[in-house]
């Protein structure tokens, strides 16, 4: 039988806020976290903008040395693991550390590290380059920085698939709970790929908005005007519990997690299936994992991600899963609001998807002013809704085609 697995530890960190209730309070309201570029000299860049986590320091939760011997990405993780856990409750000393483990999800991982360090080797040689390179640009090394951090030894793994990063990871330390492989779970995304190498790629791949001279209007889901996504970083993290150990402890409980979902389009490495197909196996899959049909979901955190083939190849899955009732479910981005931190949005619109679930209360949609032909479905445009959520979907899809699909509820 299937143990049942709840959450009872949230932390965040984006452009937007980096302490999750002050974040939530400002989706709510309907703040953006987008903004100028201010990381390097983007006088050059086609694209000046990002969702950058400014005015950056670690120093609250780890020495200036330990910072400095790993990458941004890693740093965005151990700072949102450590409010996640401190946010649970928990002591790690009082648990089996061989039942507790961590899952992260990241696209691209150390990007900083690989760029700064190529730099280094062509302008000053070989025996140059920091001895550090490898163990602060590896994509695994924001889970075994987290482990390191707490001392557990239990499943730790590192899950790259572009934008189902985090989603994969999560669903994955779901299942690790499940199957009776561990009792506690650190789990989400980090990414920290705004560098000059990553605006640039993206840009000249056409997938980025160019709305330079309007930042906070230039990630705009299912918009008619929406000219691609807005780059952006941080992380979200989650404390993941055995319900009966979480109850023996009187932790605070945030939602149960009920199902996963996910597959592969098999079609495009950068483009979805123009009818979804992929996306809506993912959201079935989760369905019949949770054991739901689609009229229990309340609402739905979309991938959203403001391109123009994304945004109608998911609304065209929706309508697939949903039928009659995909006209009745609330749905919204809050990539309008952080725009798309890749292998970390799964994880922090997982994190604002239960406190959906917790305060009643649907994101909203921003810059949503001009729907565009096909996406007719009700996506909150503009303004947070007031509305009983008890069960809420998040989807996360990625380059080379990964879908994954996530379902929470409130603990009954």
């Amino acid at each position: 039988m299937k143990r049942r697995v709840v959450v009872t530890g949230l932390g965040a960190v984006t452009g937007l806020s980096c302490q999750v209730e002050d974040l939530w309070k400002r989706i709510c309201a309907g703040e953006s976290g987008v903004g100028p570029i201010t990381l390097w000299d983007v006088a050059n860049y086609k694209v000046k903008f990002a969702g950058e986590v400014r005015n950056w320091s670690t120093d609250a939760y780890i020495s200036p040395k330990d910072a400095k011997r790993i990458d941004r990405f890693t740093q965005f993780a151990l700072v949102a693991a450590i409010d996640a856990v401190r946010d649970s409750g928990l002591d790690f000393i009082k648990e089996d550390a061989y039942r507790c483990g961590v899952i992260l999800g990241s696209g691209i991982g150390g990007l900083n590290e690989i760029e700064e360090q190529h730099t280094r080797l062509m302008e000053k040689g070989p025996d140059r380059v920091s001895a550090f390179t490898i163990p602060k640009l590896m994509v695994n090394a924001a889970a075994g920085h987290v482990s390191i951090q707490y001392g557990l030894r239990g499943p730790s793994a590192a899950v790259a698939t572009a934008c189902a990063s985090a989603a994969n990871g999560i669903g994955e330390a779901f299942k690790a709970i499940q199957y009776d492989n561990a009792d506690i779970m650190v789990t989400g995304g980090t990414e920290a790929a705004l560098t000059q190498m990553g605006i640039s790629g993206f840009a000249n791949m056409r997938a980025l908005s160019e709305r330079n001279d309007a930042p906070t209007k230039a990630s705009r889901p299912w918009d008619r005007d929406r000219d691609g996504f807005v780059l952006s970083e941080g992380a979200g993290l989650l404390v993941l519990e055995e319900l009966e150990h979480a109850k023996a402890r009187g932790a605070k409980i945030y939602a149960e997690l009920l199902g996963y979902g996910v597959s592969s389009d098999g079609g495009h490495i950068t483009q979805p299936d123009e009818e979804g197909k992929g996306a809506a196996k993912s959201m079935a899959l989760a369905l019949r994992d949770a054991k739901l049909n689609p009229d229990q979901i309340g609402y739905i955190n979309a991938h959203g991600t403001s391109t123009p083939l994304g945004d109608k190849a998911e609304t065209a899955a929706i309508k697939t899963i949903f039928t009659e009732h995909a006209k009745k479910v609330s749905i919204s981005s809050t990539k309008s609001q952080l725009g798309h931190l890749l292998g970390a949005s799964g994880g922090v619109e997982l994190v604002l998807s239960v406190l959906a679930i917790r305060d009643n209360l649907i994101p909203p949609t921003i810059n949503l002013d001009s729907p565009d032909e096909g996406c007719d479905l009700d996506y909150t445009p503009n303004k947070a809704k007031e509305k009983k959520v008890d069960i809420i979907m998040s989807n996360s899809f990625g380059f080379g085609g990964h879908n994954a699909s996530l379902i929470a509820g409130r603990l009954k």
